[in-house]
């Protein structure tokens, strides 16, 4: 692809709108100066001192934000909590533009949240302590499914393309649930204009109709549930032609640093990966991917332009 046409598919970005459908998290960073901690007279133990607070979108989230970054609109929808967090995680959403009308604010729920404590070394660098995580642990309420499912059928012909984001891995305990999963299946055998991809860290292989996008593992997992040792790349690029044949539309299989191989009506095309220099940080970069994929393709891009895209979007959310 030269530079004319990718140019011509970025222009085509301001005129897209598309729906995030799915989990989404409120990113909590804690700025832990060390050198200031105290002993606590109750306990005994140091009580870190934060210094700084910063929220910003999770899981789903990450998927807004690079949306965002792209001129993309943005609609979200997903389950949050009547509580703190809810009201930070609406306003970093709405920071960056993307569109909360949409979505369900409970006061049963959690809105999960992945607190990171980050301490600050003497250098001036900060690592993570322990993760601090809240989720949901019981099952998604059939009243919620019903407003999700109401509200997708609402947004679904009026966007160009729905991006589904599976985060949980406890099955039927975040937003996309069996009986959701099954409903975006029939919209889009439905709304055949509308474009529909999904994302999923522990389900990719159970959905049927829509785009999707696994990488080696979850297209191993997919397939050998069991599989502890991975397989080659041959054996992974099997479990992706697959995963073609089931779902019945584009497979976006993402091999890490050589880049994207796509399965596909006119057989399975490899898209490498853009090179990179320097410290590279891989978290992030699927949501990354996912986002310059699905804008390509509602963009009208064809499923190798899309991946070089995605290619292009990850390789600048590395750091």
């Amino acid at each position: 692809m030269d530079s004319y046409r990718l140019q011509s598919i970025l222009d085509q970005f301001p005129r897209q709108t598309i729906c995030v459908v799915g989990d989404f998290f409120l990113d909590k960073y804690l700025i832990i100066e060390h050198a200031l901690g105290e002993i606590s007279l109750e306990t005994g133990l140091e009580a870190h001192q934060v210094v700084e607070v910063r929220c910003s979108p999770g899981a789903a989230g990450t998927v807004t934000s690079n949306l965002r970054a792209m001129d993309i609109n943005v609609v979200a929808l997903g389950v949050i909590g009547d509580d703190g967090e809810g009201y930070e995680l609406k306003r970093a959403l709405q920071s960056t533009g993307v569109d909360i009308t949409q979505m369900v604010v409970r006061h049963d729920h959690f809105t999960p949240t992945y607190t990171k404590p980050m301490q600050r070394d003497p250098d001036g660098s900060a690592h993570e302590l322990n993760r601090l995580d809240i989720k949901n642990r019981a099952p998604l309420p059939a009243d919620a499914e019903d407003e999700i499912i109401a509200r997708l059928r609402q947004i679904a012909p009026r966007v160009q393309g729905v991006i589904v984001a599976d985060q949980v891995p406890e099955r039927n305990c975040g937003v996309i649930t069996d009986r959701v999963r099954d409903e975006i299946a029939s919209l889009a055998r439905v709304y055949s204009t509308t474009l529909f991809a999904a994302d999923s860290r522990e389900r990719i292989g159970l959905f049927r109709d829509v785009i999707i996008k696994p990488n080696a593992r979850e297209a191993t997992r997919a397939l050998y549930p069991d599989c502890e040792t991975g397989l080659d790349r041959a054996g992974v690029e099997v479990c992706g032609a697959e995963l073609y044949r089931r779902s019945g539309k584009p497979v976006f299989l993402t091999v890490a640093a050589d880049g994207i191989v796509v399965f596909h009506a006119d057989g399975p095309t490899r898209v490498p990966a853009c090179p990179v220099h320097g410290p590279i940080d891989i978290v992030g970069a699927g949501d990354s991917t996912m986002a310059g994929i699905v804008a390509a393709l509602c963009a009208g891009a064809t499923p190798q332009e899309a991946a070089v895209v995605g290619n292009l979007a990850a390789s600048v959310s590395r750091l």
